[in-house]
């Protein structure tokens, strides 16, 4: 990335439904990086927004009863107060339908003809209006592969974009630049799929109007993807200002869900090589966001709005959990019980009891002054070297957006300051009268103060309204305006006065969860219906699932119930043992579409390295758990033999294939 400047885009989200949590997910993870990356000095531009064009939005709006463009103003005006009420720092908000967008996506559409990679031809076959997309598939109704819901058949005259002749331009730039689409997992799917041959690609509809007007011939709009793509640049002034533009682009990235690789990692790449624009510097695609195991889609009813959570625990506790408790990559689970649970352990208990306790003694002890640090002793020292540590830690988790490792290292520092509170009793130390007590209380008492100031900072981006009020608390000013990549030990200054000291996490009970259960179930029972699509934002909603059969009586279980169990084969890529658990062995499991962290209880039957490359049994629909401090994203099958039970791995006598579905 360029220094000095940093360029974060979310999706621009589909306006067919209301904003739900799988919105706020990504937009909150880009909201947190811009923050970081303002907090290192770097000129940072959050950009978001709306995408409001193509037939299925006419749909919508007719379904409502409205017009087209009352519809979008007001989904539109949903999305914007959503993230306003979130907190989300946006330096823009792009609607497609704005007249500064539309003229920025002709002159795109204008310079691609220019350099003559547009041509005219007609369609006729299958496609999906729900993910707009041409299907390959034979007869009226035919599934889309994206979304399996029914495709309509369609025949029109269209442009074309000369797809077909970029396609070992992109193989060769996804090879020279590795980075350039993460995980690894998206990445090995795009090359995949381009290797697989590009064929041109329709780039207007004649059908419908509801749409950016092809420059020179009215009767086409452009082809949706290709209007949505180019807000990145026309946010930032393409074809408008030049200035502004070279400014920002490229974009250092493009942040995304898995659903829409290949729209963002084939279409838009060879959309700008062809205009003779640089590519953005790296396209992230994450994983979806589960509610009770299945994706989130109001076709579901399982659609849980942000604002339930934040109008009970407030924004951090939804910020916390969503980039604590999901690695960033992969499918992540949310209930409002784990919400709940990550908020009273870390944030009210860990971090609240930290700031509340050590900033009451400095009070009470030092009348509201922060004492000197004095002669450090060893344990001084060592918690010191462990701040100094996790500073270099969380920049490097947080900048390859590994969000739940970064904030496991911070707090590791809360945890280890916590003990030291208890080990070194300052209460005690309080009660003694003499010069050498008195100069032990103040050392405890700035070390704490001085690891607490450290853990604030680091997490503001990702908690910002809590960690604002603890640095006002400790008397120290602006905490946006500290810098990061200055960040380190002992910048805390004696004498510091430090303002009013209150609560900042109140615990959460169980009413917490229940009023939450309850304030969805009302809203859901109260939003307007409105046809559906998969949301660009999310993922492809889902056909509704068969009814269960009913459960057999003598303990047997239905077909319907195992068939719930997803189990794949899996190759063990890397094994170690698990810290201070004989039994434990933390696995990273190559499962074909991604590489799961697994925790087995196999230590005292299996050596870690004699595991490598071993193909093993997985049940990845499993929920998340935590072993030991570590996190489990699946199941491995063994068999419990002999006396003590003893583990032994399920494998195969031939060959399976890795990614392989057990039946």
């Amino acid at each position: 990335m360029a220094k000095g400047k940093f360029y974060i885009t979310t999706p621009i989200y589909y306006v067919n439904a209301r904003p739900h949590l799988g919105h706020a997910y990504t937009t909150i993870v880009c909201d947190a990086v811009a923050r970081y990356h303002r907090m290192l000095g770097d000129h940072t531009f959050l950009l978001t927004g709306t995408d409001e064009h193509g037939v299925n939005v006419e749909r919508s709006a007719t379904a409502a009863g409205q017009t087209t463009q009352h519809w979008v103003d007001s989904v539109a005006a949903e999305f914007r107060a959503t993230f306003d009420r979130l907190g989300i720092t946006y330096d823009d908000f792009i609607r497609t339908t704005e007249e500064r967008h539309k003229r920025g996506a002709q002159e795109l559409w204008r310079v691609l003809e220019k350099n003559g990679h547009i041509y005219k031809g007609t369609y006729s076959g299958q496609y999906c209006i729900y993910d707009n997309l041409y299907v390959d598939a034979a007869g009226t109704g035919a599934p889309c592969p994206e979304c399996g819901r029914p495709t309509e058949t369609v025949s029109e005259e269209n442009y074309y974009f000369k797809l077909s002749a970029f396609e070992k331009k992109l193989l060769r730039y996804y090879d020279e630049h590795p980075g350039f689409i993460r995980p690894e997992t998206r990445r090995n799917e795009v090359i995949s799929f381009v290797r697989g041959g590009l064929r041109d690609l329709s780039i207007s509809r004649s059908t419908f109007q509801w749409g950016v007007p092809v420059p020179g011939d009215p009767k086409h709009v452009m082809y949706v993807w290709l209007d949505a793509l180019s807000n990145y640049i026309t946010a930032i002034g393409y074809g408008a200002d030049a200035r502004k533009f070279k400014r920002y682009w490229p974009a250092d990235v493009h942040m995304i869900g898995k659903e829409i690789v290949r729209f963002h990692c084939v279409f838009w790449p060879a959309f700008l090589m062809a205009a003779g624009l640089p590519l953005p510097r790296s396209l992230f695609a994450h994983g979806w966001l589960l509610f009770e195991d299945s994706k989130m889609s109001k076709s579901r009813g399982n659609v849980v709005r942000a604002e339930t959570v934040v109008d009970v625990l407030g924004n951090d506790a939804l910020r916390y959990f969503l980039l604590r408790e999901i690695v960033f990559g992969q499918d992540g689970s949310f209930s409002f019980d784990a919400l709940v649970h990550r908020y009273n352990s870390d944030l009210a208990n860990d971090l609240g009891n930290l700031s509340s306790r050590t900033l009451t003694m400095i009070a009470r002890y030092f009348d509201g002054a922060i004492p000197a640090a004095g002669k450090p002793a060893a344990a001084e020292k060592a918690v010191a070297k462990r701040a100094a540590k996790v500073i270099e830690e969380f920049r490097s988790h947080f900048e390859r957006f590994e969000f739940s490792r970064a904030l496991e290292s911070a707090w590791s520092l809360v945890g280890a300051v916590n003990k030291y509170i208890v080990e070194k009793q300052p209460w005690a130390l309080a009660e003694k009268s003499d010069k050498s007590s008195r100069a032990r209380l103040g050392a405890v008492l700035y070390t704490a103060a001085e690891a607490l100031r450290v853990v604030t900072a680091l997490a503001h981006p990702v908690v910002p309204e809590s960690t604002a009020r603890i640095w006002k608390q400790m008397g120290l000013g602006e905490i946006a305006k500290v810098r990061l990549d200055r960040l380190a030990w002992g910048q805390l200054k004696a004498k510091t006065r430090l303002g009013k000291i209150e609560g900042v996490f109140p615990r959460a009970d169980k009413s917490a969860i229940e009023r939450m259960q309850k304030m969805e179930e009302e809203r859901s029972s109260n939003a307007p219906a409105a046809p559906q699509k998969s949301e660009p934002a999310a993922a492809p909603v889902a056909p509704p699932a068969k009814p269960a059969a009913p459960a057999a009586s003598d303990g047997k279980i239905s077909i319907d119930d195992f068939a719930k169990v997803e189990m794949r084969v899996g190759q063990v890529k890397v094994a170690e043992k698990v810290q201070g658990a004989d039994r434990l062995l933390r696995l990273e499991v190559d499962i074909g579409t991604e590489v799961r962290q697994v925790v087995a209880g196999i230590a005292e039957t299996y050596a870690p390295e004699s595991l490598i490359g071993r193909k093993v049994v997985l049940v990845v629909n499993l929920a998340p758990r935590k072993l030991r401090g570590v996190e489990s994203n699946g199941m491995i099958l063994a068999a419990s033999v002999g006396d003590k039970g003893s583990p032994v791995l399920a494998g195969f006598l031939e060959d399976v294939p890795v990614g392989a579905r057990l039946k």
